[in-house]
């Protein structure tokens, strides 16, 4: 059944758009700003695409005119909505304990965020489902390949042939399947994501995966002065970020840094850290995952935020084959 729904998701490229009387000018300039899909044409607003060199706003309303023709925004019921839902592809975390908190792992169509301090497994989680998203629907995965943008540098290949090896997979094959791309600053890690969508028009995706969301607005934006602008830039790139999600229906991961509180009711609580981003990662992010350090190899991981999750915690283990059941 998961195949059937999986395959059924057609993805509409917007050269098709060539056939409603659009030129191929104007879908050249769509590209060059990021569009690739019709999808993006219809989930995107007027305003945006009048913004794009070349395109006018009577071509602006003809082409959500078109593209909305092709991918319907209408109503559907309840029972449509849930039945969709129970057709949601999850990709295992690698620990059946995580899962099952989870209920069965990571979605698609959505936003996980795992932050933590330093060595709570944050970086192990993204190379993990940077492997699982590979694997079967049957065995957890998503069957698609994986796209990582890393900005704190800690991508290791030598990481992926330990966790292939785990799941039975051929870890130069599944290194094969990994779109992988180092960004240095904000505005680059933007346009990385804005190119992302040419690939996944082209190739199957499961998952994005962005280590670490934050990295590079603590280094580019500096003091309160720099807040608001920064706190918009995040906005900004989140939503791309829901976009894929949308348009792909592919799982989006992001790792996120911590920052301690230094308020005056410190005294008073038990871990004064809290996840870097403040409120627009919080409305942006639909499962947010905190990360504690264990004993040895263990980890904690409790849900602090979900539409559908309770607020739950369980231990998890970071081994040489990657993310698995907690050790005694």
């Amino acid at each position: 059944m998961k195949n059937e729904k999986r395959e059924n998701k057609q993805i509409f490229k917007i050269n098709e758009l060539e056939k409603t009387g659009i030129s191929a000018a104007d879908i050249k300039h769509l590209q060059n700003a990021g569009f690739h899909t019709i999808k993006s044409i219809a989930y995107s607003s007027k305003k945006k695409l009048i913004e794009i060199r070349g395109i006018s706003e009577a071509k602006a309303e003809k082409l959500i005119h078109e593209a909305t023709k092709i991918v319907p925004l209408g109503f559907c019921s309840g029972k449509d909505a849930y039945m969709n839902r129970q057709q949601l592809i999850r990709l295992t975390t690698g620990s059946l304990a995580l899962d099952k908190i989870l209920r069965g792992g990571i979605e698609t169509g959505s936003i996980t965020e795992f932050s933590g301090e330093f060595r709570t497994g944050k970086t192990q989680l993204c190379h993990n489902f940077a492997v699982s998203a590979q694997l079967s629907y049957e065995k957890g995965g998503g069957e698609g390949r994986a796209l990582f943008i890393d900005t704190e540098g800690t991508f290791r290949p030598e990481r992926i042939y330990d966790i292939s090896e785990r799941f039975g997979l051929n870890g130069t094959d599944v290194l094969d399947n990994i779109a992988f791309t180092r960004a240095y600053n904000v505005d680059q890690q933007m346009e990385i994501l804005n190119s992302a969508g040419a690939l996944m028009a082209e190739m199957k995706f499961a998952v994005l995966i962005v280590d670490s969301i934050i990295a590079l607005y603590r280094t580019d934006f500096v003091g309160r002065g720099e807040l608001n602008s920064r706190q918009q830039h995040l906005g900004k790139f989140l939503k791309q970020l829901q976009r894929k999600c949308d348009e792909f229906n592919i799982a989006v991961v992001i790792s996120n840094q911590v920052v301690a509180q230094v308020d005056g009711c410190n005294s008073f609580v038990p871990d004064p850290k809290k996840a870097c981003g403040g409120n627009i990662i919080a409305h942006a992010v639909q499962t947010r995952l905190f990360l504690k350090k264990g004993k040895g190899v263990n980890r904690g991981c409790t849900i602090q935020d979900s539409p559908n999750l309770p607020p739950l915690t369980c231990t998890f283990s970071i081994t040489g084959a990657g993310i698995g059941d907690a050790v005694e």
